[in-house]
């Protein structure tokens, strides 16, 4: 690597720039920003010992590097970000555990705004608020706000005007724009009061919400005060629940970090309006670079992820180019965003809260990694398997008598959920209850592309007992793959007896005690593919029952189905109707209205 630096640094010019370090293969390993591309590169040519373990192991590996210049150092960052996303180097950062997140959106630019749960943000004029740490944490929010200021909650941007209004209107949780119900004036006032309820504006929510309690009081309309009087209770019932962290009703991202031994954690608490809304936390094994490098990583991937922009990052250490990275976050907010390192008051506190969050992180994570390393251990040993069980993977078959029949396969690695690896197959060659000949044709599947992708697992379970280990063994036999990875079958036992676990080569099952860690741990897994499958299993058969006879007629899709059943009101209905009636519906027209009449006319 020594040598390749060399001999490339003289041709590197020192101007901003990309790099990208390959393999033998072509293999994107690591992708870089620097503002002087030739002091980049000339600080990996040092000796191994000016590295960190990783960095030596990733350096060793690479046989080529490329370079893309750019005009400024923003244009590196902003290339650098796109590059990463495309290739997912091996040695990058990957905020690979961050979730797009949901946020509540309010549509201000509508006719008839609404309030709904968005997990993209898009540049329409809309409000967004969050985003939220959990999805359920989110959904009661939005109920609450809901239950005290009902607005519409149909889809779309245009009101469709209906002759009588859904079951929302009855229950009090919509205003039925779409009946010609709903007082525009008041609604836009509900819009009004849900903004300020969202932007934490509790308190003047309030006083308004009073102000209108005695005018409504003093002009007897009993009945509206009494509402009124309901929805300050819940609001003040609310504020008594919340966390306020800071008066000044600010957003804030407070970034933690830790580092022992090679492993880092990132913990980032989020405040939103003043209040504590969330968290995200990230774990390295043992990233590429230096402590402030990896943070200016951390904080670049985050945002680069479109997750949202605060007033305010709050930072426990320095990173490199903080004011390029201000300026791409000035960008990205299309506002001023303050990049700081707090040294005193409530900046300095959430620092030190998201800091101690870290050291508790990474602590956690060092127990997980001893606890499956007994238990991987364990399994290896009580299972008599020829590796230790790093990756593992679970099939299982559902269907009712044969009736849309899948496949589900979970993964599990290092003890935990992979679900970026989960797959559902539909089954496509076998017609009636045959779980062996599905078995077949999913693994076939399964491990055609295993072979074609070079990814096996190291220990592959089927849900059943001698029979699917043996057609497990056969479509491994089959492809030449039998040795390249353990196979195990998990059954459940009669009345009186436990789970019985099979493997190749022994007449018994394997009989483990019912609290046996081992066991536990494989029944999970089972589990958690038969679970896996059933709700997909359900979905399709849902939908197959969900099926009516437009389905089956040509240029009757969704839109047009719903316009038919919207005017004419049900199926039967549109069956005895006439071709002028049936072309009197939005988006019909004579000639579709012939067919939908004639189909009707051939399936009496």
């Amino acid at each position: 690597m020594v040598l390749i630096i060399s001999e490339f640094l003289g041709s590197v010019p020192h101007q901003s720039g990309v790099y990208i370090m390959k393999d033998d293969a072509g293999q994107t390993l690591y992708v870089g920003k620097a503002k002087d591309l030739r002091k980049r590169l000339a600080s990996y040519s040092r000796s191994d010992e000016h590295h960190s373990g990783k960095t030596s192991v990733m350096l060793k590996k690479v046989s080529r590097i490329e370079t893309i210049l750019t005009s400024t150092e923003k244009e590196a960052l902003i290339l650098e970000a796109s590059l990463i996303k495309r290739h997912r180097p091996r040695y990058n950062i990957d905020l690979r555990d961050d979730k797009n997140y949901p946020s509540i959106k309010v549509t201000v630019k509508e006719t008839w705004p609404r309030v709904f749960m968005s997990r993209r943000r898009v540049r329409d004029g809309s409000r967004y608020f969050g985003p939220y740490a959990s999805s359920s944490a989110m959904k009661q929010t939005l109920n609450y706000l809901n239950g005290l200021f009902p607005l519409r909650q149909c889809k779309g941007k245009n009101v469709r005007q209906r002759m009588r209004p859904c079951l929302n209107f009855q229950m009090g949780r919509c205003p039925a724009p779409c009946a010609g119900k709903a007082d525009k004036d008041k609604y836009l006032k509900s819009v009004k009061n849900v903004l300020m309820a969202l932007e934490g504006r509790n308190l003047e929510l309030i006083r308004e919400l009073e102000s209108a309690m005695k005018k409504a009081s003093d002009k007897l309309n009993f009945e509206e005060a009494a509402l009124l009087r309901d929805r300050i209770q819940a609001i003040r019932n609310t504020l008594e629940k919340q966390s306020i962290v800071a008066p000044h009703f600010k957003d804030q991202d407070a970034f933690g970090f830790y580092r022992k031994g090679t492993a880092v954690s990132v913990y980032v608490i989020l405040v939103r309006n003043g209040t504590v809304s969330g968290h995200r936390s990230y774990f390295f094994p043992d990233p590429v670079g230096e402590d402030s490098e990896i943070l200016a990583q951390v904080v670049e991937r985050y945002y680069g992820n479109k997750n949202h922009v605060p007033h305010e990052v709050l930072l426990s250490q320095s990173i490199p180019d903080k004011e390029l990275v201000s300026e791409w976050l000035n960008d990205l907010k299309e506002s001023r965003v303050c990049l700081r390192l707090p040294r005193r008051g409530l900046g300095l506190k959430l620092i030190l809260m998201a800091e101690a969050n870290a050291v508790q992180l990474l602590e956690q994570k060092e127990e997980k990694v001893e606890a499956w390393k007994a238990l991987s251990s364990a399994v290896k040993k009580r299972l008599s398997l020829d590796r230790e069980p790093l990756k593992i993977e679970c099939l299982d078959i559902s269907n009712i008598g044969g009736e849309v029949a899948v496949g589900s396969l979970v993964s599990f690695s290092n003890g935990e959920e992979d679900k970026k690896n989960y797959r559902h197959y539909r089954i496509r060659s076998v017609s009636g209850p045959d779980d062996y000949a599905m078995m077949r044709e999913v693994l076939a599947r399964r491990f055609k592309r295993g072979v074609e992708e070079i990814k096996f697992p190291d220990l592959l379970m089927v849900d059943g007992g001698k029979g699917q280990l043996n057609v497990a063994l056969s479509v491994l036999d089959g492809m030449e793959l039998v040795g390249k990875l353990d196979v195990a079958a998990i059954a459940k036992g009669g009345e009186g007896t436990g789970e019985k676990l099979y493997r190749p080569g022994r007449s018994n099952p394997i009989l483990l005690k019912r609290y046996d860690p081992v066991l536990l741990f494989l029944m999970r897994i089972r589990d958690e593919s038969h679970r896996y499958g059933i709700t997909f299993h359900r979905r399709l058969r849902r939908k197959e029952t969900m099926k009516s006879k437009l389905d089956l007629i040509p240029g009757v899709g969704p839109v047009r189905k719903s316009a038919l059943l919207n005017s004419l009101g049900s199926l039967r209905k549109i069956g005895q109707a006439s071709v002028d009636e049936l072309a009197s519906v939005d988006g019909i027209g004579p000639e579709l209205a012939f067919q939908i009449h004639r189909f009707f006319l051939n399936t009496h």
